[in-house]
């Protein structure tokens, strides 16, 4: 039996790309790059239109006076900086999360479709995150010195509640979940199930095409509410029982090796550096912002100061955020490999993926913004795990 050659075997599937899809694929990710810049400074704009209306500290100020209570104040105004700030961003965001996905041929939403989705998002997301808000603020007047370390503690708590509860109550509202039909690829799932230790009853199919056309599956919840779903993109382009193996193993990694507590882990601590860091540069940002009539950073009418201190941090945090999830997609690849023993399948399921995420990188470009390890990179890994593991060793359904 000839020596496989993963170096050979990579170009040849990334070789079924033709020129005209890959240059697609690199405009529209490179594209995506920018908008993290652009995203930055509709952040800072934003801010700086919220601090010279005055209207959060008049809204402050009329509840403090009239009601002397604080945590009604701190909640109120974070409602209403929270709702306005949606309505100030959502031309760019119309722009960035449906106009040019529409563009490039990656959803079938009408526009409509989209509003109507994203203010039920935005309407959700304002209420929980202004209790949020509430807390942050209950712990700045109480703690004061280390209220950023148990501002990052109550954060990851609400995201792990959020991670709960997403699966039942959220996703729900935006997509029909099923669980997956009988037949030949139900079975080859809920084996692999059975051998990762994955419960066989948390898989399931979800209209995904009705926000977008992207190839994908995804893993979400925590403890008793976790599932793995895919969205019914991988059948309506023919994905064989080898990809969906290949898809759902990697899945089923995050899930085995609990990725999502993972990540809030290391985000709570990228969080007390976030706060400690805002804590101590609040009075410059607040004086380059011109915000004179807002007070101290117990003030809840200095959110935009806020805000526009964390756009700062996050920014420059883009790498690190990028890398957390790089690596955990990559030793999800890994589980895939191990269990599924799929490499064609994977590598199958990943070219598709090519067209919202351009295969080939350059090394720079992949560490700074790429949140899943390239295709290129990918598809070598299980081309290298193929050249070590022969053929007859491979799961059901390996080409």
């Amino acid at each position: 039996m000839p020596t496989l050659d993963p170096a050979a075997e990579t170009a040849r599937y990334l070789a079924t790309l033709s020129p005209e899809e890959t240059a697609r694929a690199i405009a529209y990710t490179q594209g995506g790059h920018w908008l993290i810049l652009g995203g930055f400074l509709v952040a800072i704009a934003v801010a700086l239109i919220l601090v010279k209306t005055g209207l959060l500290v008049a809204i402050r100020s009329s509840l403090e006076r009239r009601r002397r209570r604080p945590k009604l104040a701190s909640f109120v105004v974070g409602l209403v900086y929270l709702a306005l700030s949606w309505v100030l961003t959502l031309p760019w965001e119309m722009y960035a999360s449906w106009y040019r996905e529409k563009h490039y041929g990656l959803t079938e939403q009408s526009l409509v479709g989209w509003l109507t989705e994203a203010a039920i998002g935005a309407a959700i997301s304002t209420v929980f995150t202004a209790v949020l808000i509430m807390g942050i603020y209950l712990l700045i007047r109480r703690a004061r010195r280390l209220w950023w370390a148990w501002a990052s503690a109550l954060t990851a708590a609400a995201v792990v509640f959020t991670l709960l509860i997403s699966p039942i109550f959220i996703e729900p509202i935006f997509n029909t979940y099923t669980p997956a039909p009988d037949g030949a690829m139900r079975d080859a799932v809920v084996a692999l199930a059975e051998k990762t230790g994955t419960p066989s009853d948390k898989i399931y199919i979800y209209d995904g095409s009705r926000q977008s056309d992207r190839y994908t599956a995804n893993v979400s919840g925590l403890f008793g509410s976790a599932r793995v779903a895919m969205s019914d993109v991988m059948f309506r382009q023919n994905a064989d029982i080898a990809e969906v193996r290949g898809v759902v193993g990697h899945e089923m990694g995050h899930y085995v090796h609990m990725h999502s507590l993972w990540i809030v882990g290391v985000l709570s601590i990228l969080a007390a550096l976030a706060f400690f860091l805002t804590d101590r540069l609040y009075p410059l940002a607040r004086g380059l912002l011109g915000a004179d009539r807002v007070g101290d950073i117990s003030d809840p009418a200095g959110l935009p100061v806020l805000g526009a201190v964390l756009a700062v941090l996050g920014l420059l945090a883009t790498p690190v955020q990028s890398t957390l999830v790089r690596t955990i997609e990559a030793d999800a690849d890994r589980f895939s490999l191990v269990h599924a023993n799929e490499p064609d399948g994977l590598s199958k399921a990943l070219i598709k993926t090519a067209e919202y995420r351009a295969p080939s990188p350059g090394a720079l470009e992949e560490f700074l913004f790429y949140d899943h390890p390239s295709v290129e990179n990918r598809i070598r890994r299980a081309m290298e795990w193929k050249a070590t593991h022969p053929p007859e060793a491979s799961g059901p359904g390996t080409p």
